[in-house]
């Protein structure tokens, strides 16, 4: 997650276009997922919490790439480096196809996996890095019935979104959605970024999931720029989820929007610091939100199938 100058920030909030999508039926039809025994629970965050240890202990952002891809490796997950220049930078984004129905439009499932000089990256966003294995595992094992999935896990988003925007400038296959996470490390409230229009159907899905989950839920258009920017601004469907405490969230758009808040929210205090450790995040609470994702995106791909996959030589 970046944090910018004010004035910058709230101009990439506002950026956030809305997307198109077609309606879909109601979410009555939701296919359950695999269900997660209260036995199977503590192992699923042990599984997370030992994920984002081993990124955030990693070191550089070789490294932490090379961590993620040791884990996909124990998954059994055939996975793709795909190198990027922008300007003097040069980066690597990890890309693995999981599968599904053949010739079902894509779902991308993504995160960033680099992090700033300064603590550890735990947070940001080794978190989000260990969210998207921990849904891999689990999309594999019971794959959706109408798309097929990606997952892939950018570089460089901390020098301005270049892991992301280098994918969708290189023409690759337009998803059906993009689903970015970034900062999913503690908190009760699932926080999803939503265009004002299109994607009502995962809102409504992400809405009953949270519900039976037992934690909180705030979409809306206004959250801090991270990967999901590119997917929209090309004119591809995205949206971006976080975990946080939900009186986080008021104070962290105040704070893009170059307001001061009553006191910061812990989130802000966290991330791009030394205070960026694994110490900091909450396994459970972590846990708790990926079954929720689960179940939503279980829903939102129950209801009805997407709309046709295509590609373009620019990325639009």
């Amino acid at each position: 997650m970046r944090q910018l100058a004010p004035a910058l920030a709230v101009l990439l909030v506002a950026a956030c276009a809305p997307t198109s999508q077609a309606t879909r039926a109601s979410a009555a039809a939701v296919v359950a997922p695999v269900p997660v025994t209260p036995a199977a629970k503590p192992a699923a965050a042990r599984q997370w919490l030992g994920d984002v240890q081993a990124i955030s202990d990693a070191g550089e952002n070789a490294q932490r790439r090379a961590a993620i891809a040791q884990r996909m490796d124990a998954m059994g997950i055939a996975w793709r480096k795909e190198a990027f220049v922008d300007g003097k930078r040069e980066g690597e984004n990890l890309i693995a196809d999981l599968g599904g129905p053949e010739g079902a439009p894509l779902l991308l499932i993504g995160a960033h996996s680099d992090r700033v000089e300064h603590g550890k990256g735990a947070t940001d966003n080794a978190s989000g890095s260990a969210t998207v294995l921990a849904l891999a595992q689990r999309l594999r094992a019971q794959p959706l019935q109408h798309h097929r999935v990606a997952i892939a896990f950018w570089d460089l988003e901390e020098l301005g979104l270049l892991g992301s925007k280098a994918y969708v400038a290189a023409g690759k296959t337009k998803p059906a959605l993009y689903v970015n996470f970034d900062v999913f490390g503690w908190g009760d409230t699932l926080w999803m970024m939503a265009p004002a229009t299109g994607q009502q159907a995962l809102v409504d899905s992400s809405k009953t999931a949270t519900q039976a989950v037992g934690i909180g839920f705030s979409p809306g258009e206004q959250y801090p720029p991270t990967d999901h920017l590119p997917f929209i601004r090309a004119g591809w469907p995205a949206v971006s989820y976080s975990l946080v405490g939900a009186d986080e969230i008021k104070l962290v758009l105040e704070a893009y929007a170059g307001k001061k808040p009553t006191a910061p929210a812990k989130v802000m205090e966290v991330i791009h610091s030394d205070k960026d450790t694994v110490d900091q995040v909450d396994a459970t609470a972590a846990v708790r939100g990926v079954d929720a994702v689960e179940k939503a995106l279980r829903g939102w791909d129950a209801t009805a199938p997407a709309a046709g996959t295509t590609t373009s030589a620019n990325g639009q």
